[in-house]
């Protein structure tokens, strides 16, 4: 039997079941809305491995892939990428947890919502050339020692460990080198008996039998040694209102970053070599993969806040900072993992 519309019994049924089935089927989620898809961000020493996650999800475009049009300036310190995003010239800024805090104590409310670093990747080494007989720490009163720069996680590095001795920031002479060449130029030359940075400085200097290092947080052994507890570090934190208004558009950004912490879970050395940028290798491929080596452990595994972990930020930030009352600081407004959650479970990281 045919049907006037040219449709048999039998197909009429199969086209009828098909509908049905199709009616009842859930509607696949959409991606969500971006508020924003241009976003500048501030970083502070962008090369610096503390950074590399940020610098995988880039060229690796998984930012492109969110939907995001990423700029990224590169300020060259910490405390200068924190006050571009204070002052509205960034977005976003990818840099040390403990600026969060900081600003707080300012009366501004920034918020963390991915890690990078789960400790500050430093390491504090004392000179060769100018200490030759170093025993002890104490041996550092009224010395020259460099740091990347003051309130800089070398700044807390340095300040904690030199509290283990009784010794005080103020017992010493701290000079900000900032950039790679000045911190090997000033070390070689003579100029700092001691120094406190990060990679790949401080493994440059270590493998040329410059510095004797006494103290690091490249690792997390290392870091409780000296912080008392994990520490957090390298993030993106933006304005609470920021946050607030792009829920989305922070949700990519972290899916970004998720994303490339995951690829670094598994990322052999040629894999490193072939993404980051020729010049962040500074001519020397092996001196970067042994740099990358030192910190691999401190690398973010999902994203997530470690627990606890701001806790001890805000004890060491106190500790050496008297603007910074512990009493009057809210933790919990200073990070989220809402974001990192939703992304490590996308990610499986």
């Amino acid at each position: 039997m045919t049907r006037a519309d040219g449709l048999t019994r039998r197909q009429w049924a199969r086209t009828a079941l098909f509908l049905s089935t199709s009616l009842a089927l859930p509607a696949l989620p959409a991606q969500p809305k971006l508020e924003r898809t241009r976003i500048v961000m501030s970083v502070g020493g962008k090369s610096s491995l503390s950074y590399l996650p940020l610098t995988i999800a880039e060229q690796l475009g998984y930012f492109k892939a969110e939907g995001l049009d990423l700029e990224i300036n590169d300020w060259g310190t910490g405390v200068r990428a924190a006050q571009a995003v204070v002052s509205g010239t960034a977005d976003v800024c990818s840099g040390a947890f403990s600026k969060t805090i900081e600003l707080q104590s300012q009366n501004h409310s920034f918020q963390a919502f991915v890690m990078q670093a789960r400790t500050p990747q430093t390491a504090f080494g004392i000179s060769v050339r100018n200490m030759p007989q170093y025993k002890n720490m104490v041996e550092l009163k009224g010395k020259k020692l460099g740091v990347v720069a003051l309130s800089s996680g070398s700044y807390l590095t340095v300040s904690l460990a030199l509290a283990r001795v009784n010794l005080k920031p103020s017992d010493v002479s701290f000079v900000e080198l900032p950039t790679m060449a000045s911190a090997l130029a000033a070390l070689r030359s003579g100029q700092m008996d001691a120094i406190c940075h990060t990679d790949p400085v401080m493994t440059t200097l270590e493998q040329k039998g410059d510095v004797k290092i006494i103290a690091e947080t490249r690792t997390l052994k290392g870091t409780i040694e000296v912080f008392g507890g994990p520490m957090p570090s390298a993030c993106l934190f933006s304005a609470s209102e920021f946050i607030q208004k792009n829920p989305n558009t922070c949700q990519a950004m972290t899916n970004a970053l998720v994303h490339g912490l995951k690829w670094l879970q598994t990322a052999g050395p040629g894999d490193i070599i072939k993404t980051v940028p020729d010049s962040y290798l500074l001519g020397d491929r092996a001196l970067y993969l042994a740099s990358f080596d030192q910190v691999r452990e401190s690398i973010s595994i999902d994203g997530l806040m470690p627990e606890n972990s701001p806790r001890t930020a805000l004890r060491a930030l106190a500790s050496v900072n008297p603007d910074i009352k512990a009493e009057k600081i809210d933790l919990a407004k200073t990070f989220t993992n809402v974001f990192a959650r939703l992304a490590k479970e996308r990610f499986k990281a």
